[in-house]
């Protein structure tokens, strides 16, 4: 009767961002449970119901309690639950809504940014073995006490492939406002192709660099649990980009995706003494408050003294340099400066282990422009550069071009 056993389901929070868009949704998860034996479906929090409950508890306190905070902003994705859950029965779909913690999503106890650590999956089978197509609030699960904990955002894709590896499931697919992965923001360059599948590696490099699709650890998630990720619309019905091993890919060309980041800065400590451990004692004075460093360039020693630049989010400029600049007195360097008229362009593509001359072509590309490169950093399947900001979108346009990824695969170039 059924075509496969069990399929797994993630509506972001555009997907369900209204009433209607619920309905056109508890529509979408009916054609599904006439294929599949069963039905798991984990929703995000209505269109900006996130923020806007965000916003409620800073009208009551500038510092709310982790705790309480969390029980606020969960109650986004239990609302999204329950009207699908309503929507389905509606139309004679046999639903039930479940919160994280009673769908056995079991969390340390950590608020706002928790990690999953198992799922009890007895009350779902329970559920669908009952025929009931099973909708989870995502982004949340329970404390060892029993408390809600939330996972950060982008937690909802987390959830959804936490409980595809917990279930067994061999795809989990994700529903968002894009139609799959592109080979760089569409919305920038107008030419940019839809992947029909994407290596694991790949989609994590995107992710951490930039690409908003996916969150990390979703990838991080599928890759360990070999569950392949389907990235479609919800507004269409075509088939979007599957994240996959490479292993089960044919690598067609070198580089398969761009992207842009135009929201990162500069740091540089200027001679700072080459001793042991300065390094070591800057950045942890960074991680202590939980600035995470992106680029970090160390030059050659000159005299026992060298400089060291790195790259922090916009965001965290100002503290950041406030710290680097406290480190640089203790240490007797010369000064701190910093820039955030920056962008940060990656390339990449696990074709570019097999490849040579990618690195070479990328900056021969660039420097026929006149476009200046200010750092580098590389990886086996990456290449990023920081070149100034008034270059960003020129640059990205010209290498999109230089490597293809306006050709479809199998097209002539």
């Amino acid at each position: 009767m059924f075509k496969h056993d069990i399929i797994i389901q993630k509506y972001g929070g555009t997907s369900v961002g209204s009433p209607e868009r619920i309905k056109a949704v508890a529509q979408r998860v009916a054609q599904s449970a006439k294929l599949y034996k069963h039905v798991v479906v984990v929703v995000s929090a209505m269109g900006d119901t996130t923020d806007d409950l965000i916003g409620l508890a800073k009208t009551m306190s500038s510092s709310p309690s982790s705790r309480e905070y969390d029980q606020l902003i969960s109650t986004g994705e239990n609302i999204s639950a329950s009207l699908l859950a309503i929507g389905l029965q509606e139309i004679g779909v046999p639903a039930i809504s479940l919160t994280g913690p009673q769908a056995g999503v079991k969390t340390e106890n950590i608020y706002s940014r928790a990690k999953i650590l198992r799922v009890d999956t007895g009350r779902i089978k329970c559920e669908l073995s009952e025929g009931q197509v099973v909708v989870v609030a995502g982004f949340q699960g329970a404390t060892e006490n029993g408390d809600v904990a939330t996972i950060g955002r982008g937690g909802s894709d987390t959830s959804a492939v936490v409980l595809a590896a917990a279930l067994g499931a061999e795809e989990c697919e994700i529903y968002t406002d894009v139609d799959g992965v592109y080979t760089t923001d569409p919305r920038l360059i107008s030419d940019a192709t839809k992947l029909t599948e994407i290596s694991y590696d790949e989609m994590l490099e995107l992710a951490s660099l930039g690409a908003k699709v996916l969150h990390p650890r979703s990838v991080e998630c599928a890759k360990e649990n070999q569950i392949i990720l389907h990235v479609r619309s919800s507004f269409s019905q075509e088939e979007g980009t599957r994240v996959k091993e490479d292993s089960q890919m044919e690598i067609q060309r070198a580089v398969t995706g761009i992207t842009l980041n135009q929201e990162e800065a500069k740091i540089a400590i200027l001679k700072v003494p080459d001793q042991p451990g300065i390094a070591g004692k800057l950045f942890t004075r960074l991680a202590d408050v939980n600035i995470n460093v992106d680029m970090i360039i160390q030059s050659v020693e000159q005299d026992h003294i060298n400089n060291i630049t790195f790259t922090v989010n916009a965001d965290d400029l100002a503290q950041a340099a406030a710290i680097t600049q406290a480190v640089a007195d203790e240490l007797g360097a010369k000064g701190v400066v910093t820039d955030d008229n920056i962008a940060k362009l990656s390339i990449v593509g696990v074709g570019m282990i097999s490849k040579a001359g990618i690195a070479a072509q990328m900056f021969e590309v660039l420097g026929a422009k006149g476009i200046n490169i200010q750092l580098i950093s590389t990886s086996e399947i990456k290449i990023s550069c920081v070149i100034e900001k008034q270059f960003a979108k020129e640059a990205l346009v010209l290498l999109h071009s230089a490597f293809e990824l306006d050709q479809k695969i199998g097209s002539p170039s």
